[in-house]
């Protein structure tokens, strides 16, 4: 059951922000320097230059999904799992919102390594040698720099996104045209071609997953704070162009660094090896552009799990919020750093896994708001009153067999479906139709469904 008093909507003074608002908030967000590894994962698909740059370019453009999920939240002033329980209801939503909260938890997590390495890379720059103990003061530094965000506000959040965009943004151009002169343009441009259907289109499926596809659980969280009457195209365009500069930028970054740091995909320590390629008086600012630029996901990625966690009434109390994302943040970074000691490996394997699953939700909410919601309107009583919605088996249904589907052509840590060779051996193909899968079957279950019985009662824009 939902809490009596929850707070579905925001109130009209809570939503003033602007379209510009979004852009700064995903493009601080995406200057991660993980985008760095990102590129050359993407060489590694033995493509040509040219081929890199387009998967580049059409990978980053999967957040034009997160931007059109964005205008749900738009037009409503509700949050995206409040929203998801138009597709799914009450009940259905809450596998769903499980997957999101384990996405936030390795997306957190991820971020939360890099930094540490990004830590330890700059101690060992200052002299101090790399040990376990170094290593567990790097991981508290970093995160007690994560957890400082709870304390923000959406204003002050928006404000911090957008100082780190400038700042950071600066720092990472001044670094990109250090490496530009001392990329091996002749190795880039004799890169042989690859196959367009067995390369280029799992590099791009390797892209959108960690992308856009990626980001789509977040989508409403921030466009709900749009004022009602902001354009809807410039939304949209501000949400996409937010994760798509900086992740163009990033990843090009990455692959003219391949160049020079070979080892670069491979390493246990891709911050580490990635000092080499630059002048000794650049590497602190090197590392401060670093660890600048993680921290701003890691905000987002803090606040959404929060959001995420209310909505589907798993936690709602502040205090045992913060108390159960300390220890996510610090106990899966735990594992990867001293355990698994497999920062590549990881990071591949959790795209993987969470990728079919945010792929499979957010198709059918996609679908669902274009097709049923953006004209209809959502209906207050879909999302506020559960006995009224307690399943929506159509989404259930579409979101189940989009992922079924999805596992059968992947090769997982505890399953090999029998259908993943060929061009779906050892990638994020697989992710490419899950999504696909799943948001037409949504839409050919609606198709003769144009008006929601529930629909009567919308919310007024």
């Amino acid at each position: 059951m939902v809490a009596e008093k929850e707070k579905v909507f925001l109130l009209a003074d809570e939503r003033q922000d602007k379209p510009f608002g979004l852009f700064f908030l995903y493009c601080a967000a995406n200057m991660g320097i993980l985008g760095l590894v990102y590129g050359a994962i993407v060489l590694g698909f033995k493509l040509s230059f040219f081929q890199s740059v387009l998967v580049t370019i059409l990978g980053s453009f999967s957040y034009g999904i997160v931007g059109l999920m964005s205008l749900a939240g738009k037009d409503t002033g509700a949050v995206t799992f409040v929203l998801s329980r138009a597709s799914f209801g009450f009940k259905g939503n809450l596998i769903p919102a499980i997957a999101a909260l384990i996405g936030h938890a390795g997306w957190l997590s991820i971020n939360v390594c890099t930094g540490t390495l990004t830590l330890l890379a700059l101690f060992l720059t200052l002299g101090i040698q790399s040990t376990p103990m170094i290593m567990g003061v790097s991981l508290s530094i970093f995160i007690a720099l994560v957890l400082i965000s709870v304390f923000f506000s959406h204003e002050m959040l928006v404000k911090i996104q957008t100082g780190c965009t400038y700042l950071f943004g600066f720092l990472t151009l001044v670094i990109l045209f250090v490496i530009i002169p001392k990329t091996n343009w002749a190795v880039l441009s004799a890169m042989p071609s690859g196959d367009w259907l067995g390369n280029f289109l799992p590099a791009l499926a390797f892209v959108m997953a960690g992308t856009g596809i990626g980001w789509t659980s977040y989508a409403a969280d921030y466009s709900c704070h749009q004022a009602p009457m902001n354009s809807s195209r410039k939304v949209a365009w501000a949400v996409t162009l937010g994760g798509v500069v900086p992740l163009v930028l990033m990843i090009m970054v990455g692959i003219l660094l391949s160049t020079q740091v070979p080892d670069l995909a491979n390493s246990a320590n891709p911050i580490e090896v990635i000092k080499g390629a630059l002048p000794t008086q650049l590497a602190m600012v090197y590392y401060i552009t670093a660890v600048g630029g993680l921290t701003p996901q890691c905000f987002l990625g803090l606040k959404s799990s929060k959001l995420v966690l209310k909505a589907a009434n798993l936690i709602l109390n502040e205090a045992m919020i913060f108390i159960f994302q300390a220890l996510v943040i610090t106990i899966i970074p735990i594992y990867i750093l001293f355990v698994a000691q497999d920062f590549q490996g990881t990071l591949e394997g959790f795209l993987g896994i969470i990728g079919k699953l945010l792929a499979a939700w957010s198709s059918v909410f996609l679908v669902d708001y274009l097709m049923l919601r953006k004209k209809q309107g959502y209906s207050e009583e879909l999302l506020s009153n559960p006995e009224k919605n307690k399943i929506n088996y159509k989404g259930v249904i579409s979101w189940i067999v989009g992922f079924v589907i999805g596992l059968l052509f992947s090769k997982t840590f505890f399953f090999n479906g029998p259908f993943s060779a060929g061009i779906f051996e050892g990638n994020s193909l697989n992710v490419l139709l899950t999504l696909i899968i799943s948001g037409t079957l949504y839409f050919f279950l609606n198709l003769h469904n144009g008006e929601d019985s529930t629909a009567d009662i919308s919310i007024q824009k």
